[in-house]
């Protein structure tokens, strides 16, 4: 799940990593795609063939730290928290990125709002 995946980037850039290497879903890919278009993080790639796929990310830093300050679950496992495009409010006043399942894939707040789009709320990052 995508939870696990921000996680790993989240402890990692804390001691500084170059690289992470964790399991391939095309959920984590699209979340990992979209954080690399808003430059959270550097880079994602596909590794490996099937049965033992893996993304790479390549983690960014600003100023010797970690790209990625602070990230919010909106929606977990045991309770999903949803949205019409009409309640899509930015993220610390337009600092953040605010990231929502839809119906045509995962994308951020503004995205989903221009295409008058609602859906799942997954996570808040800043």
């Amino acid at each position: 799940m995508y939870i696990n995946l921000l996680t790993v980037i989240k402890n990692a850039q804390a001691v500084q990593r170059e690289t992470i290497k964790v399991p391939f879903t095309n959920m984590d890919f699209a979340i990992a795609e979209l954080l690399a278009k808003h430059k959270y993080i550097e880079g994602v790639a596909k590794k490996g063939r099937m049965p033992k796929r893996i993304l790479e990310v390549t983690l960014k830093y600003k100023e010797g730290k970690g790209a990625i300050s602070k990230v919010q679950f909106l929606s977990k496992p045991s309770r999903s928290a949803y949205v019409g495009y009409k309640d899509i409010r930015p993220v610390r006043q337009g600092y953040g990125l605010l990231v929502v399942s839809t119906s045509k894939g995962i994308m951020d707040g503004k995205s989903a709002k221009r295409q008058k789009l609602g859906g799942q709320l997954l996570f808040q990052i800043w």
